[in-house]
């Protein structure tokens, strides 16, 4: 039996990330299938994997970068993510939120801090990795701010997003977004058609 469980690995760092989970909605009622958001640091996979951001990878290949550049504006025009535009002060330090992402799935508000955070990161442009902007954000969208930025410095929350990283590279990921259908591994938001004939 195929799994109907799509599974997204996941850190606010990537742009990529945010508007894969834009047109994601459409995927999962096509399929029926449910979406698991593993959050993991960017920087860690980056790390263990000697994969590096595009904007490093291809700094002394000017044509390929560009060429990224214009995929991204495509696939922005083809589903209509007009709200997008890139953080003014990328690259943003995740380490804080992405705890804060662990935070929010042990009180079960996961899907909701992510689709604050992303905003926060990819509509708003706000320096994300400051922790009075974070609590300020937070608490303005219906999250306890402060609260939820004290849980991030529990011991068992940083192991946790330190386990979660470990073992999406014990996996085979190396960089964000990467989605998992059963055992099967799909990289970037130009797989989703293969994800969607995975689910099918």
């Amino acid at each position: 039996m195929v799994s109907k469980t799509l599974e997204l690995i996941f850190d606010f760092g990537s742009p990529n990330a945010y508007l894969t989970l834009k047109v994601l909605p459409e995927l999962l009622d096509r399929t029926g299938a449910d979406l698991v958001v593993t959050p993991c640091l960017l920087g860690g996979i980056f790390k263990a994997t000697g994969n590096k951001a595009p904007m490093v990878q291809y700094a002394e290949a000017p044509a390929k970068l560009a060429y990224e550049h214009l995929e991204m504006r495509r696939f922005i025009e083809k589903h209509g993510l007009s709200r997008f535009r890139l953080n003014p002060h990328f690259p943003v330090n995740t380490l804080t939120i992405m705890r804060g992402a662990i935070v929010a799935g042990d009180e079960g508000t996961l899907d909701d801090y992510v689709e604050v955070v992303n905003r926060a990161m990819w509509e708003d442009g706000l320096k994300m990795d400051d922790p009075d902007v974070i609590v300020t954000y937070l608490s303005a969208n219906g999250f306890d701010g402060p609260a939820l930025l004290a849980r991030t410095q529990e011991a068992d929350i940083k192991a946790k997003l330190v386990a979660n990283t470990e073992a999406a590279v014990a996996r085979g990921v190396f960089g964000i977004p990467t989605f998992f259908v059963g055992d099967e591994m799909f990289f970037g938001k130009d797989r989703l058609d293969q994800v969607e004939e995975a689910l099918a």
